[in-house]
């Protein structure tokens, strides 16, 4: 599980920090504010969603807020039609910060999201970063399609990010030798450096910020050699985008679980978003882990169910969504997998398919 605290050591770019809001995302908002409350089952059970202190009381976004004001006595009316306005504005904006106002509306305003979290987090001092996006389209890419998709969408990401932090000396880092090449042969404009994994000198002493795009488990020991190498003076930054570093082919074992505790633990979840059969698990730095649910009632629509301090595991899951997830003796199949993650997104955001 990787830290959600704020590394130590700092990094500042040659350039300064832009406050550009060109890269600002969309946004799928709820118009309907929420009511904060504590879920609790009785003693029987011995379940709570607040157990071990690690999440905040579940909210539930209510349609209900115009009911909440103050009473006439106790909040008289304005005594102007501009003193009226600028309560309805109060209201107004009082509303959309309670609203779910969180979740992006498309996949490229996701991408977006994801670099403006790592953005702030490299501007924090952070090191070591991971943006994850667990959507059946950057995850399945037998197609050429899927990969030219893939491919644009981490430029959006790496524009964004020389935007956002004012950076001008950007290396993105690809899989191979073969799509460095002829990303940098299409993409003459770029503002960013290339390079593969793979490369003598991947990255250079001048490279003020590296991401690796979609680095994979067959590359560990040069992703890990990468790595090592920018926490050298000067220590760089360095943004994983939705590393496959884990696979099903290689089993769940020792070397699995050494991965994750030496290696992947020293990285901070920046970003996650995550599809689940009956809601979602979503992650925007500097903000908490937060788990939706599926509004029965509002087709497209989520619920705050809780937040997290860290990651939630799959008890804490199970305890939310009362084992929805739990697999058969068999399991389910790989397209029933892909089919069940595609219709999640799907109403997790409505303008996925462009």
């Amino acid at each position: 599980m990787a830290s959600s605290s704020i590394p130590s050591s700092c990094f500042f770019c040659n350039s300064p920090l832009s406050q550009s809001n060109s890269a600002s995302t969309s946004t799928t908002r709820f118009a309907l504010s929420s009511i904060s409350h504590s879920i609790y089952f009785d003693g029987s059970s011995g379940i709570s969603l607040n157990s071990g202190g690690t999440s905040s009381s579940s909210r539930i976004h209510a349609k209900f807020d115009k009911f909440q004001g103050d009473s006439p006595q106790e909040n008289p009316p304005p005594s102007s039609s501009q003193e009226l306005q600028q309560t309805v504005t109060d209201e107004y904006e009082e509303k959309e910060e309670e609203d779910d106002s969180c979740l992006p509306s498309d996949l490229e305003g996701a991408v977006r999201q994801s670099s403006q979290a790592s953005s702030l987090f490299v501007s924090s001092g952070g090191m070591r970063a991971i943006v994850e996006l667990l959507i059946p389209q950057l995850q399945f890419l037998d197609d050429e399609g899927a990969q030219t998709e893939l491919w644009e969408l981490s430029r959006v990401f790496v524009d964004t990010l020389i935007e956002e932090t004012g950076c001008q000396r950007v290396k993105a880092i690809f899989p191979d030798a073969g799509a460095a090449a002829l990303l940098k042969y299409r993409w003459k404009d770029a503002a960013f450096g290339f390079s593969s994994l793979s490369d003598r000198k991947p990255v250079e002493r001048e490279d003020e910020i590296v991401v690796m795009v979609v680095p994979d488990y067959q590359m560990l020991r040069y992703v890990e050699k990468i790595t090592s190498s920018l926490s050298d003076d000067p220590p760089r930054p360095l943004i994983m985008w939705n590393p496959r570093l884990i696979s099903e082919d290689v089993g769940v074992g020792i070397n699995v679980r050494n991965l994750k505790r030496y290696f992947l633990s020293t990285f901070t979840t920046v970003y996650s978003m995550r599809p689940l059969a009956a809601g979602a698990v979503f992650r925007c730095y500097p903000g908490l882990w937060k788990v939706f649910y599926d509004d029965k009632d509002r087709p497209n629509r989520y619920l705050l169910a809780t937040e997290f301090v860290s990651r939630p595991n799959s008890e804490d899951l199970e305890i939310i969504f009362g084992n929805v997830e739990e697999k058969s003796e068999q399991g389910p199949s790989l397209f029933s997998q892909a089919a069940s993650m595609f219709s999640s997104i799907n109403r997790f955001m409505k303008a996925i398919s462009r």
